[in-house]
């Protein structure tokens, strides 16, 4: 029997939904990887358990912060859906979105979409990562978004090419400060908040000079998972310090870069990475963020 959307209860998520929240993105997203990742590129694999993890600690924040941001859809009292959205001062962000796999273009995302859009009422601003899934695309279109292209760097960094970049250091929640200054400037709204989770994840690298002023998030792989700053300069000294802690022989992926941030395919084709293009930036009510790299769910 085909199933209706008034057969789905779109209700408000709680705690005791994260598990079944978890699952459910970690299966849906795989699904649109498989489907559509170039056959140039590693096969993708399923989300890794510590993965798993950061992703309820994210989500478990934003029902604190947001709780009504936080949708799920319920389907004979099983989780086949849900949207997790922020609001950050006066920009709306979805952070996770999901149905699974055999239910889709049936009407469940919409609503979904509708409920966590609503949350954001008040907002001059919205920002959103998408796959580059044809069907999500349509869909955050048809919300209102423009869809800017994302390119992504990958590969292995060519040692002798990297710089000196004595201007970076180590930082601490006692950036945090600064570091909501540079998002006002950048992206239109601060972390606030959300920059614990982060820090909690990542190493942080941070720039604090007269001549510019900027931060990044670095995993232990030496990818950036977010980068901010006032300029160019600092935001590609920042990046570089990130490419030059990646471990010799390893893998780096650089993603989520846009088109006004030509500074981060300059020096990721000069550290020697291959340059892709993957999804969208979905924005509305603003222009893409520079200098930016966006993170892929806490944006």
């Amino acid at each position: 029997m085909a199933t209706s959307p008034h057969d789905v209860l779109i209700r408000p998520a709680t705690d005791a939904d994260l598990p079944a929240m978890a699952r459910l993105t970690a299966s849906a997203y795989y699904e649109v990887d498989a489907r559509t990742f170039q056959r140039s590129w590693p096969d993708p694999a399923p989300r890794a358990p510590e993965r798993d993890a950061h992703w309820i600690r994210r989500t478990a924040h934003t029902l604190r912060t947001d709780p009504g941001g936080c949708w799920v859809a319920e389907l004979d009292g099983e989780v086949v859906g849900c949207a997790v959205s922020r609001v950050r001062e006066l920009m709306w962000i979805l952070a996770s979105y999901a149905v699974r796999p055999g239910l889709q273009g049936r009407g469940i995302g919409l609503q979904l979409l509708a409920a966590a859009m609503h949350h954001g009422r008040g907002c001059l601003r919205g920002m959103l990562a998408s796959s580059a899934d044809p069907a999500a695309a349509r869909r955050y279109r048809l919300a209102g978004f423009t869809l800017h292209p994302q390119m992504l760097l990958t590969g292995t960094v060519e040692r002798d090419r990297i710089p000196v970049t004595d201007r970076v250091r180590v930082g601490s929640a006692g950036d945090f400060d600064l570091m909501d200054s540079v998002d006002r400037q950048t992206r239109g709204a601060a972390h606030g908040s959300d920059h614990q989770l982060l820090l909690d994840q990542f190493r942080l690298l941070v720039v604090d000079r007269t001549t510019g002023q900027g931060y990044a998030y670095v995993d232990e792989s030496g990818s950036p998972a977010l980068v901010a700053a006032t300029n160019r300069r600092t935001a590609s000294a920042l990046l570089w310090e990130a490419l030059a802690s990646s471990p010799p022989g390893g893998t780096v992926d650089v993603n989520h870069v846009t088109a006004v941030n030509e500074w981060a395919i300059d020096v990721g084709l000069e550290a020697g990475l291959a340059l892709h293009q993957s999804g969208y930036l979905a924005l509305r009510g603003m222009k893409p963020p520079a200098p930016y790299i966006h993170h892929g769910s806490m944006l």
